[in-house]
C-alpha cells in the first residue's frame, strides 16, 4: 500500500493551548495520555515530514463567540464541560493553535467548526471534494469524541481513512485504548505516524 500525496489530506483536529499547553483549561484532562503517546512530538514530526511530500495539510480549530451563542441555550455533555471552563473563546491565548503546529504557507485552516465532528458546521468536505482528496489522516483532540465523530463521517462520504494511533489523546487511558482497540477498526485504518510515513513513496 502506497499512499499518493497529491490525493491525500492530513487533518489535524483542534491542536489548541486549550489542549495541548500548560494553562489550558482542559490540558490537564488530556496530559497523562499526550506524554505516554508523545503525540505532540509525533504530530510535529509527521506534519513536516507529511508537508515535505506534498501532503495538504489541514487545521481545523473550534472557537466559540465569548457568549457562546452559537450553543443552545442549556449545552450538555462535552460542550457543557467548554462553556463552564470558558474554553475556546475566538481569539483568546487559549483558541490558538499552538506554537509548534502553527500553520504553514500552503496549509489550509479550516474555519467554523461549532461541534464535535468536523464535516457538520464547515466546509471541509467541500475543500477535500475540490481538491481531489480521496485519502484523509486524522490526529487530534478527542480520540473518542472528535477525532472519532470525523472519522465515522469521512467514511460514510467515502473517503479512505486513516486514523493515527499515536497522534490522538483522551481523557483518560481507558477511554482512548477503548477508542482505538475498538471503534477506530471499524470505521478507517488505524495506524501509527511512523507506519505512515513510510507509505509514501
Amino acid at each position: 500500500m502506497t499512499i499518493d500525496p497529491a490525493t491525500t489530506a492530513l487533518v489535524l483536529i483542534e491542536y489548541q493551548n486549550e489542549f495541548t499547553t500548560d494553562g489550558g483549561v482542559l490540558h490537564g484532562a488530556v496530559a497523562q495520555v499526550m506524554t505516554e503517546s508523545k503525540m505532540l512530538a509525533n504530530t510535529v514530526e509527521l506534519v513536516g515530514s507529511l508537508r515535505k511530500k506534498g501532503v495538504t495539510i489541514m487545521h481545523v480549530p473550534i472557537t466559540f463567540s465569548a457568549g457562546y451563542n452559537e450553543l443552545g441555550r442549556h449545552p450538555y455533555g462535552i460542550l457543557k464541560g467548554v462553556v463552564d471552563g470558558k474554553a475556546f473563546i475566538k481569539d483568546s491565548w487559549g483558541a490558538a493553535i499552538c506554537d509548534s503546529l502553527q500553520p504553514q504557507q500552503g496549509d489550509i485552516v479550516i474555519e467554523g467548526k461549532r461541534g464535535l465532528d468536523t464535516f457538520a458546521s464547515t466546509n471541509l468536505d467541500f475543500i477535500l471534494r475540490s481538491k481531489g482528496i480521496k485519502t484523509v489522516i486524522i490526529g487530534g483532540f478527542l480520540t473518542n469524541c472528535c477525532v472519532e465523530s470525523t472519522m465515522r463521517t469521512a467514511y460514510e462520504h467515502g473517503f479512505d481513512v486513516i486514523t493515527l494511533s499515536d497522534c490522538t489523546a483522551a481523557t483518560s487511558p481507558e477511554e482512548h485504548a477503548n477508542a482505538l482497540k475498538y471503534d477506530f477498526p471499524m470505521f478507517s485504518t488505524p495506524m501509527t505516524s511512523r507506519d505512515v510515513i513510510g507509505k509514501f513513496a
